[in-house]
Order: structure tokens, then C-alpha cells, then sequence
């Protein structure tokens, strides 16, 4: 029996008749123009089918009929437009782990077109470039089968100068969805296929270069630089190069020519240092001759720039950097993972806007104009090569095939494609091998190439958990605290090599916390060198249902399975690009001028440039000061050119005023913002901002009003007690206040009641179980014990006396309000609880202490003073500040792709539910937290979508005194120990009364007790 091999099986075979790898650039002609040019990509002629093997016979030729077939969009992946089937997952292979074998069903698309050639020159290579297919392909040209390649984020280009016609030329290529290559591509994402990225067919002469290499070095003072370039012809005769280096400005810096077999070694005086704080960027034009004619003309982006390890740091023109990364996947929600210059242009900007630095490419190359656009515009980049093996992980032998040797051009051949095409961009530092694969051979194999092909840069690999080959000690999730894991504390105390955390702080859903404990410890050890957040987008997809709702799909809203559910929506900022709160916050964390107060009220601040290289000469001050919600003064003041990394005292003074307001909040703000235009932020663009409260004065206590006696009516097991023009109703049983009308308006539509539950964030996700079936803690309990009330001099107080646990449990809390009601109808609320029974059997961390209550639906704008003006918690709150702000309930709730909780904000002394000219003003003795809502937590909890949600009657309204923190342990750090919100003895006590609005502004209003 003759057993044939499959070409998609062959996990030794890396490709036929691809080119060499080289450098992606452009050759153009003595008219500055490319020689021939067209882009391949629009719509194609598509066959689906599952698998190869049931492709026509001849589907290649150009003759055979396709007029039946479909047509696709390329770049795009098939299952986006209708075709196989959509599936995400974090670590399964979707097929049986026998490498390098993949199932006989195998998706296949082939892709056909046509294109015309109006004349061909035996002086030029034609060269048709691929530069994304999913997972491995076949490539043919007018009946000729022209080569194979897989390595699906890898660049592939083939020759086809010699079957290349004057006139139509016809296209085919055969895409398979699984491949042997697809063992080393178990990255977290959609599984997609087909050809994602640009298709296009070009010229070079064949007496021109083939590839070139551009490298930079500084003397030991880093003032005085070496340009070092390495051309290579695949036609070596007797060209001649003529270099010319020229300023950003258009200046000359040099010219040069001489041999095209030499190598460029020219020194450059004291040039101006490409950093991601300052990407100044040098043109280089090569151009080449032969025979006194010119050949070709090659503009090459120079930054000037080096990277070096000494000791335990490394090292960017001297400076041992800190990283404020973030990890980025290629993502579109409406065509999967093709993407655009435009598109990666807004990613980067959103980035630097958000005071970013640093890209890690997980986890593959991405398109040749991201790395452009780094270099541009300045980001520092761990460029990845396309490798994960994660799926072996759950086998018990996770480098089955990373320690084979059998796999090791395959492994190889991943980084060096990925090296040679991208290694003249100044904006990589670090070459990475790949991304959770374990260790082995394969991986020293490839740390020993890219040391040899590229020693200018470092070497990175978190696999490598030894740092052996590693230049840089690299982990991810590292914990801040924890009895039994890898803590920060032992990477400080251990490392010999640079750290940075490749991943961190998992941007999942309502979260992440913890990112400013991290940060102040990466200010406070130099070998400690930043890391990059768990990841830039939520991968939901994008769907509008029939009456045009859009929302967003995520794993197993297609059926499929094995999948980790909505693990994929976890980044920073929404699929629509709409910044989450944790972007905010990661942006303040990471802010480059910090400030800080000595001694508020003289006005002593502390001032600090958290920049690696620049000093505070770009941005400008502005101080703003507010009585409450009221700008009282604005101005610029002198900000000190304070260098890199250097910290000052300066004074402010505050407005001068005849008195304080009683009650009022005073705060300044101190604004950074941009002096001049940037390229990725205009004038006047806030880069960061802190807002400290320099005073607060006492409220002023008003003289209580004449009112008509309360009146005690008791119907059954209602109490009613009743004022001039409102009414409050109680249950005699149930020891709650049922509802509270004012004016003969039912205001209050549920009264406070007791609550720890809140509706679970993507971070809770591990402790669910717990809370669910071990705890029971959405199965309250509220046991009232005893009800006692009576009209005690003029007021009306309700005593209850209750215990409230969970089904089965042991712990509980014994709890006593005391409502009074007041003649002129205003309510006191104190609650106090005791943590009672077996406290040890309680949950390490509860999700909230606090009561909720239903209000008026009309009362839909609300006003608060504390933080904002964005929902913050205890661990998610630097980007936040104290001061009065005003928004209605939609504008409050954040529309997390999976409901849960949201629109928390702390540090509360008053709230106000407003309907047009009259409000509910809750006021409390100490700072509590709210959020109000138009939904209930569960049905947050039991929605999996935003369309699942349906609005209340009322609306909801939380007063916590403390909500639990967010922690980051969908994958990572759990809530702090100091931010845990604990099973332990706590007060709430607030007022709240009927305010009039049409005279008075409610910041005003609440002033006063």
C-alpha cells in the first residue's frame, strides 16, 4: 500500500520555492516611482470546500470553468464572510494532538483572479508578496504551480518573473485551514483562515539589492554614532551604492559612494537619539548604479538608537528604560483579523494618547507599516514571532515537539523570517521567540540565531523560566501577594537579569486593579524595567440584530466548543475602540509628570518627571480652582524644565476670597497638556491630570422650619407615617420601608435593605464557585427579629432588629436600623452590623456591604460629589478625582460586552436623583460609595449580552460603605488584602430628603444640614 504525504503534514517542510526572507522595502526607479506596481487585493473568485482532497481536478488552469464559484473579499478571513465555522479559544488545538497530523476534514478555500501585465522586462524579478495567510497555502500561475508556504502572520514571496505573460495572467491559490504549522499557532484568539493581509505583485531589478541591513552604534558617551549598512545582492557585478543621510528637516548629513560589495561604516557626529519619547527619524537613500546608470532607489527610515544589557538592566542610549506597554493582537470586529494602515494609525495614537510607550506584537509579526508607524510616531517594540504551543500544555508533556528536534527548522525558520523582515526598524528592542511553548532545544536553537543574526538587539522568551538563553527575565502575572506563588517580592530579591512582565493586570470586563502597585514598584528598582498589559482590544464581534441593536459575540455564541467563553473580550478598549476605565486609569497610572502634595495648605507640592529621556519643556500648566462644581480661577503657571527622571518642589498660592462658602468643597487641579501639535495629539491635547482638595468647609446647619405633627396610621402590617406633603410606608413584618411619596409623587419605590451581593465581574470569576456553592451568598436571608417604632419628640423612629445570612451558613450579620423621620420629612437612615456566628467559616473577601433601594425612574439625572466623573473602586481609582459632578443614569452605566458590575463611584458625601426642577438628596456623615442603575444585579448576572438587559420599572440604587476591589484574577493578582472588602463590623448612616430645584442648584442645596 503506498501511503502518500500530505504537503499540509510536513512539519520539515517549511516551504517550495519561497524566496529568501529579506527586508520589506521599496525599490523604486530614478523617477522615484516603483518600477511596476499592483495591488492584488479586492474581490476574488472563491470555492469552499472540506477538505483539500475534494478540490477539482485542473481547478488551477485557466481554463477551467470557475464561473459557478463565489466571490470573497481579500484581505479577509472566510468564516467572517460566511464560510466553515467561527471558534475561539485561549489554549485547545480543535483537533486530536497527534503532530504533525490534522484532521482529514480540512477547511479549503480557493482563491482565483485574474490580472493584467501590460509588458515584462527579462532586467526586472516580479515578485508576488503575501503577507498574511492562515495557516498554509499552495500558489499558481497560468498552469504552473509556482510554491507553498505556511507560517500564517509570516511574509511569503514567490518569484514569477518566468511564467508571468504580456496581457491576462490568472491567480490561484489553495488555502488550508489546519496544517502542521497550526501546532506552532495555538494563539488566544479566533480561530480564522484564508488570506487576511495584502496581496501584491511588484518589480525589482535584478541588478539590484536583494535585502540590506541597517544597524546604529554609539561611543561610550553615547554622543558620537556609527551607521553601519550591509547590502546584498543576489546579483553581485559591479554596482556602485551612493549613500546620502539626511535630518528630518531635509538637511545633508552625509554622502557617500563606493562599492556595492563593501559595507557602509560611516560616522555620524553627536546625532539626534531616536527614542519612543522622541522618534526622530534620519532618511537614508541608497542608491544604486551599474554602469553608471542608476538602478534603483531605496529610502530607508535611520533611528539612531542602542540597546545593551549592563548588570542586571537594560539599557536604550544609556537610560535603563521602563516599558508602559500593552500586548495587541491584529483585530477588526466586523472582518477579524485584517487590519489597515488607518486602523493600526488609530491604535497607535490612542496608544501615546494614553501615555503608552511599548508594544508587544502578540503573539506574531504583525503587517510591515505597524512597525512604520512605531518607528514614527515612537513606540518601543517586542516583535514576536508567529509560535505558541499552548494546547500541549493540558498532555502532561508540554514541549513534546519544542524540545524535538525533528521540529527544529520549523521552529527556526519562524524567528528568522520574522528577524530579517522587520530587523532595519529602530523601534525593536527585543526579538521574541514566541509565546507559551515551554522550553527546549528548538528554543535554544533559535535564541543561537538571533544572536548571531541580530546582537544588537535582546533576546526575549517568558517560556524560558530560567532566563538560560533570555536576556531579559520575563514572567507574566506575576502576583504582589500570595502564600505559594511567584511574587514581585522574590523576582526583586532573586533576578539577576533585567524583569519586565510580558503580560499583566488582565484588562478583562470591569477591571483591571492593582496597576498603581505595580508601577511604584517598577519606579522603585531600576532592574524592575515595566511590562504590558493583558491586551489592547475586546475581540467581540460585531453583530446588529432586526431592529438594528448593535452588540458584540464573543466565544460560544456560535456553537462552538471546546471554548473559553468571553476570556477574548479583555482589553482596554472596547471593539468599537471606545477606551475602557481601565484605560483611563492605566493612563494616570503611568502619567509622565506626577504630582503630589507636601503640605496642602500652604500650597507645597512635589513634582516629578517620570520620563526616560525628556525633560517637562513640551507641556504647560495649567492650575484650575473650583468651589464645588465652579470654576472660581483659572491660570498657566511656569512650569520647571525639570529633567528626566528628576523631581521638584514648587509652590502654588490659592484664590484669594472674603470667606469660604459653608459646606463648599474647594479643589485645584493641576492640567498637563501639550505646548505644541505632536503627531499623534494637537495643542492643548490633557496628557495627564491630579486634583487635590486644599479646603473644606463646614456645612451650614439651617434653622428647622415649623411643620405639622407626624401622624401614625397602621393598616395591617403597614405603617404609615404622614407630614404636610409626604408619607412614608413601613412593613411591620418584614421591618422595611416599603415606599416614600412626596408631593403625591411615590419617590421612593423600595426602601434601604441590607446587601453584600454585587453582580460578578469577569475577575470574580474563580471565586464564584465559592460564593455560589459553598457560601450561598446570593441566597440571602434577612431574618427579622424584632420592629419597634414611636413618635418620639416630634420624630418618627423605626428600630429593627434582624440577622442576615446565607442558606446554610454559620456567619452572619446581626444588624439594627434606626430610620428617624423628621416633621419637615426628611429620613435618617443608620445601619450597624456586627459580624456574628462562626466568623471563621466566612468568605475570605465579600462583595460589597451596603443597601440598595428602588427609586422613581423619572428621577434619571444624577448629581454627586466625590470621585468621578468615571465609575472608580478602591483599586481602580488614580484616574478618578474629588469634585461635583453631574450625569444622567445612561451616562453612568457601563455597557461591559458581558453585563456585570458597574458605575461604582467613591468618596461620596452627597448624591442627588433629580427630575427637572425637583431631587432626592442623600446625604452622609461619612463618605460611602453609590452607583444607581437601571437594572437589577442579577439581571446583570443572568444577561450575557447587552441586549439581554432589560430596563427596570425604577431605578436602583446602591449606598455601600465598602465594595470589594477589582483585582485582576481573570488571570492574575486577586484583590489585595487591603482592598478586600471583609466580613467585619461596620455603620452606614446617610440622610435623605425631597430638595426644590427651581431656585436653587442642588451643589448649593446639599451644603446645608
Amino acid at each position: 500500500m503506498v501511503i502518500t504525504k500530505k504537503r499540509w503534514e510536513n512539519h520539515k517542510l517549511d516551504g517550495i520555492n519561497r524566496l529568501e526572507a529579506r527586508a520589506h522595502f521599496t525599490s523604486l526607479s530614478a523617477s522615484k516611482k516603483p518600477h511596476f506596481y499592483q495591488n492584488l487585493n479586492g474581490e476574488w473568485s472563491f470555492l469552499f470546500l472540506d477538505a483539500p482532497e475534494y478540490s477539482p481536478a485542473d481547478f488551477y488552469k485557466t481554463e477551467f470553468d470557475n464561473s459557478s464559484w463565489d466571490t470573497i473579499e481579500v484581505p479577509g478571513n472566510w468564516q467572517m464572510q460566511g464560510y466553515g465555522n467561527m471558534h475561539y479559544s485561549d489554549l485547545w488545538y480543535n483537533f486530536p494532538i497527534i503532530p504533525p497530523y490534522v484532521p482529514t476534514e480540512n477547511p479549503t478555500g480557493i482563491y482565483r483572479r485574474a490580472f493584467e501585465v501590460k509588458q515584462t522586462d527579462r532586467n526586472y524579478q516580479y515578485i508576488l508578496r503575501f503577507q498574511g495567510v492562515d495557516s498554509a497555502f499552495e500558489v499558481y500561475v497560468n498552469d504552473e504551480f509556482i510554491g507553498y508556504s505556511k507560517g500564517a502572520r509570516i511574509q511569503s514571496e514567490f518569484d514569477l518573473s518566468d511564467v508571468l505573460v504580456e496581457g491576462t495572467n490568472t491567480l490561484t491559490v489553495r488555502v488550508f485551514q489546519w496544517s502542521d504549522g497550526t501546532y506552532l499557532e495555538d494563539q488566544d484568539m479566533w480561530w480564522l483562515s484564508g488570506i487576511f493581509r495584502d496581496v501584491d505583485l511588484f518589480a525589482r531589478p535584478r541588478v539590484g539589492l536583494y535585502d540590506f541591513t541597517v544597524k546604529t552604534q554609539f561611543d561610550d558617551m553615547y554622543k558620537e554614532a556609527t551607521l553601519i549598512v550591509n547590502p546584498v545582492f543576489d546579483h553581485l557585478q559591479k554596482q556602485r551604492i551612493h549613500y546620502e543621510l539626511k535630518t528630518a528637516e531635509g538637511e545633508v548629513i552625509f554622502t557617500k559612494e563606493q562599492n556595492g560589495s563593501e559595507s557602509l561604516i560611516q560616522e555620524v557626529q553627536n546625532p539626534v537619539k531616536w527614542s519612543a519619547e522622541h522618534p526622530y527619524l534620519y532618511k537614508l537613500i541608497i542608491t544604486v548604479y551599474n554602469n553608471g546608470q542608476i538602478v534603483e532607489i531605496i529610502e530607508q527610515d535611520i533611528g539612531f538608537r542602542q540597546i545593551e544589557v549592563k548588570g542586571k538592566c537594560f539599557f536604550v542610549n544609556g537610560v535603563a528604560i521602563k516599558l508602559k506597554g500593552v500586548n495587541r493582537h491584529d483585530y477588526s470586529p466586523d472582518k477579524g483579523r485584517v487590519t489597515t494602515y488607518d486602523s493600526i494609525e488609530q491604535d497607535i495614537i490612542l496608544m501615546k494618547q494614553h501615555n503608552m510607550n511599548a508594544v508587544r506584537t502578540a503573539h506574531y509579526p504583525n503587517a510591515p507599516y505597524f512597525y512604520d508607524l512605531c518607528n514614527k510616531y515612537g513606540m518601543y517594540v517586542i516583535a514576536e514571532a508567529d509560535l505558541e504551543c499552548h494546547g500541549f500544555e493540558l498532555t502532561g508533556d508540554y514541549k513534546w515537539i519544542s524540545d524535538n528536534p525533528e521540529w527544529e527548522e520549523a521552529y527556526v525558520n519562524r524567528i528568522k523570517r520574522t528577524l530579517l523582515r522587520d530587523k532595519n526598524h529602530p523601534s525593536i528592542i527585543m526579538w521574541s521567540l514566541g509565546n507559551e511553548s515551554a522550553f527546549g532545544y528548538n528554543f535554544r536553537k533559535m535564541a543561537a540565531y538571533v544572536k548571531q543574526a541580530d546582537p544588537t538587539r535582546l533576546v526575549h522568551y517568558e517560556g524560558d523560566f530560567e532566563a538560560e538563553v533570555s536576556d531579559v527575565y520575563t514572567t507574566m502575572y506575576t502576583w504582589l501577594e500570595h502564600d505559594s506563588k511567584l511574587t514581585m517580592d522574590e523576582v526583586i530579591r532573586k533576578t539577576e537579569k533585567p524583569h519586565i512582565l510580558c503580560e499583566y493586570a488582565h484588562a478583562m470586563g470591569n477591571g483591571p486593579g492593582n496597576l498603581k502597585e505595580y508601577q511604584e514598584l517598577f519606579y522603585r528598582h531600576d532592574h524592575l524595567q515595566g511590562g504590558f498589559i493583558w491586551e489592547w482590544f475586546d475581540h467581540g464581534i460585531k453583530t446588529v440584530t432586526e431592529d438594528g441593536k448593535v452588540y458584540y459575540r464573543y466565544g460560544g455564541d456560535f456553537g462552538d466548543e471546546p471554548t473559553n467563553g468571553n476570556f477574548c473580550i479583555d482589553g482596554l478598549i472596547m471593539p468599537d475602540r471606545t477606551p475602557s476605565t481601565g484605560l483611563m486609569e492605566y493612563k494616570k497610572v503611568i502619567e509622565p509628570v506626577q504630582t503630589a502634595p507636601l503640605d496642602i495648605t500652604s500650597g507645597m507640592y512635589q513634582l516629578t518627571n517620570r520620563l526616560d529621556f525628556t525633560s517637562l519643556g513640551a507641556y504647560k500648566l495649567v492650575c484650575q480652582f473650583y468651589e464645588d462644581d465652579e470654576l472660581l480661577e483659572e491660570t498657566e503657571l511656569p512650569l520647571p524644565n525639570l529633567a528626566a527622571r528628576q523631581t521638584t518642589r514648587f509652590q502654588i498660592h490659592y484664590p484669594a476670597l472674603e470667606h469660604y462658602q459653608p459646606g463648599a468643597q474647594y479643589t485645584v487641579h493641576f492640567i498637563y497638556r501639550l505646548k505644541q501639535d505632536t503627531k499623534w495629539a494637537p495643542a492643548e491635547f490633557e496628557v495627564t491630570k491630579s486634583v487635590f482638595v486644599y479646603h473644606k468647609e463646614p456645612q451650614q446647619v439651617i434653622t428647622v422650619s415649623q411643620a405639622p405633627e407626624l401622624k401614625l396610621l397602621t393598616e395591617g402590617s403597614t405603617v404609615m407615617v404622614t407630614g404636610g406633603n409626604f408619607t412614608y410606608c413601613f412593613d411591620r413584618v418584614r421591618g422595611n420601608l416599603l415606599t416614600a411619596t412626596f408631593d403625591g409623587e411615590q419617590r421612593i419605590e423600595q426602601g434601604p435593605a441590607f446587601t453584600w451581593w454585587r453582580a460578578p465581574i469577569d475577575n470574580d470569576m474563580y471565586i464564584l464557585e465559592d460564593y455560589r456553592n459553598k457560601y450561598f451568598m446570593h441566597l440571602d436571608h434577612h431574618i427579622v427579629r424584632n420592629v419597634a417604632y414611636d413618635i418620639k419628640d416630634g420624630n418618627f423612629v423605626w428600630n429593627v432588629h434582624a440577622f442576615y445570612g446565607t442558606t446554610n451558613s454559620s456567619w452572619y450579620y446581626d444588624l439594627s436600623y434606626r430610620y428617624t423621620i423628621t416633621p419637615q420629612g426628611k429620613l435618617h437612615l443608620k445601619v450597624e452590623g456586627i459580624a456574628s456566628g462562626r466568623k471563621e467559616n466566612a468568605p475570605p473577601m465579600l462583595p460589597r456591604i451596603g443597601v440598595k433601594m428602588h427609586v422613581n425612574k423619572r428621577f434619571a439625572n444624577v448629581s454627586w460629589r466625590g470621585l468621578g466623573p468615571h465609575e472608580n473602586y478602591v483599586d481602580s481609582c488614580q484616574s478618578a478625582y474629588p469634585g461635583v459632578f453631574h450625569a444622567s443614569v445612561d451616562e453612568l452605566f457601563v455597557d461591559y460586552i458581558k453585563p456585570q458590575e458597574n458605575g461604582n463611584h467613591m468618596d461620596c458625601d452627597w448624591i442627588s436623583l433629580a427630575n427637572q426642577d425637583t431631587a432626592l438628596l442623600v446625604q452622609t456623615e461619612e463618605p460611602l460609595n453609590f452607583s444607581v442603575s437601571k437594572y437589577e444585579d442579577r439581571d446583570l448576572e443572568k444577561a450575557k449580552h447587552t441586549i439581554d438587559l432589560v430596563e427596570r420599572d425604577y431605578l436602583v440604587l446602591h449606598l455601600d460603605k465598602q465594595q470589594n476591589g477589582l483585582g485582576s484574577n481573570s488571570c492574575g493578582q486577586d484583590q489585595l488584602d487591603k482592598y478586600r472588602c471583609k466580613f467585619d463590623d461596620f455603620s452606614i448612616s446617610f440622610t435623605l430628603a425631597p430638595k426644590d430645584l427651581s431656585t436653587t442648584p442642588i451643589a448649593e442645596l446639599a451644603r446645608k444640614c
